[in-house]
């Protein structure tokens, strides 16, 4: 049965990751997912917003929610950003009175309304809830792939709003992503922040907080990085680029999406993965990926 969601791409993704929405269009293909483009759509509102003012976030989120619901949808993001936005959003404005007052004052004129009936997730949530058709669906195991899965922050907190611990949707993604034959290893630094949000404020924290957490995932023995936030690519495909260690070891490890490693064992070709797109050298593990 065709599942079908308006797909919220935010802006990170479609101005600078083509490669993780390329990947994902194909692996929602491949598993019978209608994705709608989301019409309409402005910015999230985003977190960073939200520390400035509350209702301003509320009202833009709320918005994009509401677009959503009047055309009879639920919404699914592959963007963690979005995905923390939207989702607290949802949780705010379900359970506070006053503030749903507000952010439908300002919805009335665009001929909205925030009811609360849409369902916002994120990708990896609905390819776990699919993890028996993937594995039927395996034409090519990545046995020799040692993953050290990043989840990122707004995947997972706060709790509350998230619906899950913590630690519980990580596991879930590393058991979705064994499916193909790769490993998880565990890794110390792996529910940490990989910095991406300090980048703008002091790129050298930034630079620290990514090199302890690339010095965790090497001396796992991890042979790459799986996310599924753009903002946190932008740290493991782009500002790990040079990367060493105090005796000048090169950190480097290649960084991959979590839905070019699914496409790969799905056996959807190489372009549509957008692989070429990706930064830091593959070369470690091309011949494990088959491209």
């Amino acid at each position: 049965m065709t599942q079908s969601y308006e797909v919220f791409l935010g802006c990170a993704i479609p101005s600078r990751f083509n490669n993780y929405e390329s990947s994902m269009r194909a692996v929602a293909k491949n598993l019978d997912i209608e994705l709608i483009d989301f019409e309409g759509a402005s910015c999230c509102g985003t977190v960073v917003l939200k520390s400035i003012d509350e209702n301003s976030w509320l009202s833009m989120s709320g918005r994009n929610i509401a677009l959503a619901e009047q055309r009879g949808h639920d919404i699914v993001t592959p963007c963690n950003g979005c995905f923390g936005s939207l989702k607290d959003t949802s949780h705010v404005l379900h359970n506070n009175a006053a503030c749903r007052k507000k952010v439908n004052a300002v919805l009335k004129p665009l001929g909205l309304e925030y009811t609360g009936k849409a369902t916002i997730r994120h990708f990896v949530e609905v390819l776990y809830d699919m993890r028996g058709e993937i594995e039927e669906k395996i034409v090519r195991r990545l046995d020799g792939l040692r993953v050290a899965f990043h989840p990122g922050c707004h995947l997972i907190r706060p709790s509350s709003v998230a619906g899950f611990d913590d630690p519980e949707l990580p596991r879930k993604v590393d058991e979705l992503i064994e499916i193909t034959g790769a490993k998880c290893v565990h890794w110390d630094m792996k529910l940490r922040c990989c910095g991406s949000p300090l980048l703008i404020a002091s790129e050298s924290v930034a630079l620290k907080i990514l090199k302890e957490k690339m010095i965790s995932a090497n001396g796992a023995g991890a042979n790459c990085v799986v996310t599924n936030c753009p903002a946190c690519q932008t740290q493991f495909d782009i500002q790990q680029i040079g990367l060493k260690d105090e005796a000048g070891n090169s950190l480097e490890l290649p960084a991959l999406f979590v839905t070019q490693v699914l496409g790969t064992a799905l056996g959807i070709d190489a372009e549509p993965l957008g692989f070429e797109l990706n930064r830091v050298s593959l070369n470690p593990i091309r011949d494990i990926l088959g491209i």
